[in-house]
């Protein structure tokens, strides 16, 4: 199979091949991975039973997919990604905001998913071999993980999809041998000795609900245009590929999502994940739990790379999405070093979703409000503008940049992140909620509001303001 040669140019017509059911198994397949399981664990580590769990899980999931799935259409008109494509509201050089929150997204949670897989291929083979699991032996089991991730990545949308399609089937079985694995230890009521993270229920429950929830979705607001950029809104209605992002988000976040509750429940892992669950797991299934372990690793990490490569590809256009890969892929695992031997995984993870979603949630409902505008009408070739290094064309604004959109980008930002409450830092803005994390509402409140009032609709049509054409700088 070549490597992919597209980095985030237009699309052409004859390319976008794919449809619903590729856009399904992307969702589904690629998220079934351990990565996205410890996210189930978050509630019980917070102090929660199963049913606590399960409905902070459930809720915080399909408040986050409603926000997100519909910029999902916004490259299925575009032919690019959403970094590039939110140029047509923030100008072709302000998408560079876009650029930076989906390469922090997707950088934090490729470290996370290769963290946790890694752990558990440590902690299986230790069982099965007899392997030590000291510091070494992470190194090693962290830089092959990362090697196989690197070659999905660098090759390309069509290795992952091929990959993701089998996955979907593949971790499908092995998750539901697991349910039968560590059913007879499942418990109903929360861990002993693990209370309320922040003192009460109410609180708790709902920081649950967006650490745990409503995070998995949101990790998807630069993500979801990687692949309908492939589709083809000529053959395939934007109706029909809103319902089939839904239900892959749906299906793809709250099935992982909740084996990682059902298995912290059994395995009583409240302080940690990966080590009681390889505990916790009968003989039969050690196997089984090593190559979810791996083959998920490996699936979901690399549509994460794959991402910060076509991310860094658009803030230095000069460097091939190849190249860019390459880079990402060494920073990324970095950041698993740093999270195995200097952090605490409760704590990091909480912070790092947390902190994201307040800055990423209002650049997303800003795209929204200007593709809701401008009605899915764009210039593909102003989009490009930044990409060819030239000057000009409709998105231009000024100086390459929308200023009011970007301001509005930055309250809504600053007023999430001083409202959010996490281990490691609590906002002034805690104190006006009754210490209930509100950042997300917030932040999407009032950075939608204040461009709705600021930008008028004619500032995001491009037929209605022309601008010159672009000219080579």
């Amino acid at each position: 199979m070549p490597i992919e040669q597209r980095g985030v140019d237009t699309i052409p017509e004859a390319e976008r091949t794919s449809g619903p059911r590729d856009l399904l198994a992307i969702l589904l397949g690629s998220n079934l991975c351990l990565g996205v399981v410890v996210f189930g664990w978050l509630p019980v580590s917070f102090g929660l039973g199963l049913w606590a769990s399960v409905t902070s899980v459930v809720a915080g999931t399909l408040v986050g997919v409603a926000v997100t799935a519909p910029l999902a259409l916004v490259s299925l008109r575009t032919a690019t990604n959403l970094s590039t494509s939110s140029g047509a509201f923030f100008g072709v050089r302000g998408r560079l905001v876009g650029s930076v929150v989906g390469l922090l997204l997707s950088l934090g949670y490729t470290a996370l998913t290769l963290w946790i897989g890694g752990d558990v291929v440590v902690g299986t083979l230790a069982r099965l071999t007899g392997l030590p699991s000291g510091g070494a032996t992470h190194a090693v089991v962290y830089a092959v993980l990362a090697a196989c991730t690197v070659v999905g990545a660098v090759f390309g949308y069509g290795l992952l999809l091929r990959l993701s399609k089998a996955l979907a089937i593949g971790m499908t079985l092995l998750l539901g041998l697991g349910l039968v694995a560590y059913g007879g230890d499942l418990t109903v009521a929360p861990v002993a000795d693990t209370p309320y993270l922040l003192g009460s229920f109410w609180p708790t429950w709902v920081l649950a609900a967006v650490a745990a929830g409503l995070s998995g979705p949101v990790a998807f607001i630069t993500l979801l245009g990687d692949y309908t950029r492939y589709i083809s809104p000529a053959r395939h209605s934007s109706r029909t590929v809103w319902r089939t992002t839904c239900l892959g988000l749906v299906a793809g976040l709250l099935i992982p999502q909740l084996f990682g509750t059902y298995t912290a429940l059994a395995a009583r892992g409240a302080l940690d994940y990966a080590g009681p669950l390889v505990a916790a797991s009968p003989a039969w299934y050690v196997v089984p739990l090593l190559l979810a372990a791996t083959a998920g690793t490996v699936g979901n990490a690399g549509l994460m790379l794959y991402s910060m490569g076509l991310d860094l590809d658009a803030i230095l256009p000069r460097v091939s999405r190849a190249r860019a890969t390459l880079v990402v892929a060494a920073v990324a695992t970095a950041f698993v070093f740093l999270g195995h031997f200097a952090s605490d995984a409760q704590s990091a993870m909480t912070s790092f979703v947390l902190l994201l979603t307040a800055i990423g949630t209002p650049w997303a409902v800003i795209t929204l409000i200007g593709h809701a505008r401008c009605k899915g009408a764009y210039d593909p070739e102003a989009l490009q503008v930044y990409n060819r290094r030239a000057r000009g064309g409709a998105y231009w604004f000024t100086a390459g940049w929308h200023p009011r959109a970007t301001v509005c980008w930055v309250l809504g930002a600053a007023t999430g992140l001083a409202a959010v409450s996490t281990p490691l830092y609590e906002g002034p803005l805690l104190a006006l909620t009754g210490g209930i994390d509100c950042s997300f509402v917030l932040s999407g409140v009032v950075g939608g509001l204040l461009y709705a009032v600021l930008t008028p609709r004619t500032a995001t049509v491009a037929d209605v303001r022309p601008k010159p054409e672009a000219v080579a700088s």
